[in-house]
C-alpha cells in the first residue's frame, strides 16, 4: 500500500514557497516585466517553485491546525515576498528618475511612450533606459542574483517567525532614498551640460541680441544632449549595474 500521508505536508510547503516566490517573479525586474503574459510569468514561477522547494522545505514546520493559522502563514509569506520584489523594482525607478531629469533638460518631456517594462506611459528616455537596463541584466548574468535572493530569503526570513516590521522600514527608506540618488548620479552629466549650455546661449544672446535665440536653442540643445547621452551612456548602465547588484547583494549570502 503506498503511503501518502506526507501529501498534506508536501502541499503545505509547495502553497507556502509558491506564495513567496510568485509574488517577488511578479514585481522583480528582467523577471517580472509587464511586457511578459501573465501566463508565462506564472509558469515561470511554478517551475521556481518546483526547483526551490527541495532546497527550502527544511524551513518549514508542521501544518498549522487552524484556517486563520494558514492565512496567516500565507500573508507573512507574500509579504516577505513583496518585499523583496519590490526592493529590486525601488532600484530600477532610478532609471525613471534620471530619464525625467535629461528629458527635461534635454526639452524632450513632452516626448512620451509606452514603456513594456512598466506597462505605463512616460517619457521617451526613461523607457530607453528601462529596455537597456533590462536586456543588460540578462546580458551580465544580473538575473541569476535574483534568483539566488529568492533562495537567499529563507535565510534572512525564516518561515513561521514574526515580520520584522522595523527592519522592513529601514531597508525601504534606504531603498528608495539610494535610488533617487543613483538616479540623480546618473543624470549629472547631462545636468552639467545643461547649466553651461544656457549659461553660454545667454552670454550669446546679450553679445549678438539680433539672433533668434529660441530657433538655435531648441534644436542644437536636442542634438548636443543626444550626442553627449550616447557619449557616456555605456557608463551610466555600468554605472546602475553596479548599484543593481550591490543592492540585491543584501538578500544574498
Amino acid at each position: 500500500m503506498i503511503d501518502i500521508d506526507f501529501l498534506p505536508q508536501t502541499g503545505f510547503v509547495f502553497m507556502l514557497v509558491f506564495s513567496r516566490l510568485g509574488t517577488m517573479i511578479m514585481l522583480m525586474p528582467a523577471l517580472g516585466e509587464a511586457s511578459i503574459p501573465p501566463r508565462v510569468r506564472l509558469i515561470f514561477a511554478l517551475l521556481i517553485t518546483g526547483v526551490m522547494m527541495p532546497l527550502v522545505s527544511g524551513s518549514f514546520g508542521t501544518i498549522p491546525q487552524t484556517v486563520p493559522g494558514l492565512a496567516i502563514a500565507v500573508i507573512f509569506e507574500v509579504a516577505i515576498g513583496l518585499f523583496v520584489g519590490l526592493s529590486a523594482r525601488i532600484v530600477m525607478s532610478a532609471l525613471q528618475v534620471a530619464g525625467n531629469i535629461i528629458a527635461m533638460q534635454m526639452g524632450l518631456s513632452f516626448a512620451q511612450t509606452v514603456d513594456p517594462t512598466q506597462g505605463t506611459q512616460g517619457v521617451i528616455v526613461s523607457t530607453f533606459f528601462s529596455m537597456v537596463a533590462v536586456t543588460l541584466i540578462f546580458a551580465t548574468n544580473l538575473d541569476h542574483l535574483l534568483i539566488a535572493a529568492m533562495r537567499d530569503s529563507y535565510d534572512l526570513f525564516k518561515p513561521g517567525q514574526a515580520l520584522p516590521v522595523g527592519d522592513f522600514s529601514q531597508m525601504a527608506v534606504k531603498a528608495v532614498s539610494g535610488a533617487f540618488k543613483l538616479g540623480v548620479q546618473l543624470s549629472a552629466p547631462l545636468v552639467v551640460f545643461g547649466l553651461v549650455f544656457y549659461v553660454g546661449i545667454g552670454i550669446l544672446s546679450r553679445l549678438m541680441p539680433q539672433i533668434q535665440i529660441f530657433f538655435i536653442t531648441v534644436p542644437a540643445n536636442i542634438g548636443f544632449g543626444f550626442a553627449l547621452l550616447f557619449l557616456i551612456l555605456g557608463a551610466m548602465m555600468s554605472w546602475f549595474l553596479q548599484g543593481f547588484e550591490q543592492s540585491m547583494t543584501v538578500f544574498v549570502h
